[in-house]
């Protein structure tokens, strides 16, 4: 799974960082760097990550190659 966020739309609520720590990581108090590649034992997380998303910045999956600009 591949999953793409969209930085401009990011306000640095790290909720996906508390959901899936393996892949979204807080740099500096606002900055935040993810992996665009998702481990297997990480997709659920990373759903999860995305659903709880307040501005919806992120893009997983088939919203990748669809939505991603």
């Amino acid at each position: 799974m591949r999953t793409v966020v969209d930085l401009t739309r990011c306000q640095g609520y790290a909720q996906c960082v508390f959901l899936a720590p393996g892949v979204f990581e807080l740099h500096g108090e606002e900055g935040l760097l993810y992996a665009t590649a998702v481990p297997e034992d990480q997709e659920e997380r990373v759903r999860q990550a995305a659903a709880a998303c307040p501005v919806q910045a992120i893009l997983v999956g088939e919203e990748v190659s669809s939505g991603a600009r």
